[in-house]
């Protein structure tokens, strides 16, 4: 396979992002994309080029010409598509958190094993530039014997309606980012097992959009003593901000993604774009650039062509994605019922939300 042809399904903010990192991918084409909402997708088709648009993504599945679909629909429909697209024979990746629920993550796994396609867990954390230097260090023994990651994303609240529909979502903030904190701890730390959670969540600043969380803190414990803290938000003004630190016996790391590659901007009348979720740009702002490849989304699109063209095994899988939700829904346990939740976690609810039950 010289050329992986690849159909975007969903036409908003990250697919915008899915698309643009696509094109700096030599072994990659989109040729389609689909979209519920028809002038959506037929304006994101014809402004970028994409030679085919359908408002039904069943439609994408039966082209000859598409070997990879890539989500950026809502959580509620990412365990439809991937069956769907598994049985059509077609290789997925699919944007975090990867499902609504755990048993939505084995079907999953199961629809794409059976049908012998890679099932690819979009967490870019694990290619951003400077986050994949910090884990550089951190296995040259730079750092020592790691006891403590920290990681951050705080904004003030996603682009879409959906996410704060929690029948739609599954939860607030700690499912949307907090799944970012937990892959990136497990990614650092070689991937131990869980063994702990225990979670804060409030609602502080979104009451009249969400009965979901807009902020949370959480510690998750690892086989073998080392512990993370993952703090996230949707309640802080200003811009997006990305944050890690890495501490060990022999040493410590920090990493700011944004304001370390921005460029310090004073503005009388403001501009136009500073960086994702920056509200305003009068006064001081920090103005990003090479935004996409800051986060690492060109690279994690490449390195998932590569797999489906090359037949290699995928950094990250189903399974990543499955691990990240069992600690998810232990932490709304854990925020519900104010203790540490040990893992393994096994529930019935079929959404984190429903765990802890939304403002106490």
């Amino acid at each position: 396979m010289s050329q992986v042809g690849v159909a975007l399904i969903g036409s908003q903010f990250i697919s915008t992002i899915h698309y643009e990192s696509l094109q700096r991918v030599a072994a990659a084409e989109v040729r389609a994309v689909a979209s519920r909402t028809e002038e959506h997708v037929r304006q994101f088709a014809e402004e970028r080029g994409i030679p085919h648009w359908t408002t039904d993504y069943r439609e994408l599945l039966n082209r000859d010409d598409i070997d990879m679909v890539v989500l950026g629909v809502p959580n509620y429909l990412h365990c439809e598509i991937t069956v769907a697209a598994a049985q059509a024979g077609k290789h997925v990746v699919v944007e975090k958190p990867m499902a609504m629920n755990v048993a939505e993550c084995d079907e999953m796994i199961a629809a794409c094993h059976i049908a012998g396609v890679k099932l690819m867990y979009a967490e870019e954390l694990c290619f951003t530039p400077k986050y994949v230097r910090l884990k550089k260090l951190a296995d040259e023994g730079a750092l020592g014997d790691l006891f403590l990651i920290k990681q951050s994303e705080k904004h003030d609240g996603p682009h879409a309606p959906w996410f704060w529909d929690v029948e739609k979502s599954g939860g607030g903030v700690m499912l949307d980012m907090g799944c970012h904190g937990i892959e990136f701890a497990r990614w650092m730390l070689g991937r131990p097992p869980i063994t702990s959670v225990y979670c804060d969540l409030k609602l502080n600043m979104h009451a009249d959009k969400t009965r979901g969380d807009d902020t949370s803190i959480l510690i998750v414990d690892f086989e073998g003593g080392a512990t993370a803290y993952i703090e996230e938000s949707w309640a802080k003004l200003g811009g997006m901000d990305d944050r890690a630190e890495v501490h060990g016996t022999g040493g410590v790391a920090y990493a700011d993604i944004l304001q370390g590659t921005s460029i310090q901007t004073y503005s009388k009348e403001g501009y136009g774009y500073a960086v994702e979720k920056a509200g305003d740009t009068k006064g001081w702002s920090y103005t990003i650039y090479e935004e996409a490849w800051n986060y690492g989304f060109p690279q994690e699109m490449e390195h998932f062509v590569h797999c489906v063209r090359d037949d290699q095994q995928p950094d990250l899988t189903g399974h990543d994605g499955r691990a990240v939700m069992e600690a998810l829904y232990a932490a709304y346990a854990s925020a519900g019922q104010g203790r540490r939740i040990d893992l393994p976690f096994e529930t019935d609810a079929k959404t984190p939300f429903e765990l802890w039950g939304g403002v106490k």
